[in-house]
């Protein structure tokens, strides 16, 4: 048996946000299955899973690698010399406004 480590752990504030979620029942019942193999609640199996993941994702897109020396030129000359924005990066950015209004 894998030994189960709760991610959530170190985070110091009283539990008063909710998640639901919809599931297939056969996701739902291998989540179960995998909760108490692990010897936890289901809530704290889904949780500290799901924490665990967004910390990833978070950290992965902090981190820009230019792996060659053109991708490290064309970067830089960008910053230094930006193009004009032109209407697809316009409609980008509108995009990425309404989305992150609607977030919440």
């Amino acid at each position: 048996m894998l030994a189960f480590e709760d991610s959530t752990v170190a985070v110091d504030e009283p539990k008063s946000a909710r998640l639901e979620a919809r599931t297939q029942p056969s996701v739902k019942d291998a989540i179960s299955r995998a909760a108490t193999l692990s010897g936890v609640e289901v809530s704290s199996f889904v949780v500290s899973a799901a924490y665990k993941a967004a910390q990833t994702t978070i950290e992965a897109h902090k981190l820009t690698a230019l792996e060659s020396e053109a991708d490290r030129a064309a970067f830089f000359g960008a910053l230094e010399n930006p193009p004009k924005p032109n209407n697809r990066l316009k409609q980008a950015f509108a995009l990425r406004e309404t989305l992150i209004a609607n977030a919440d």
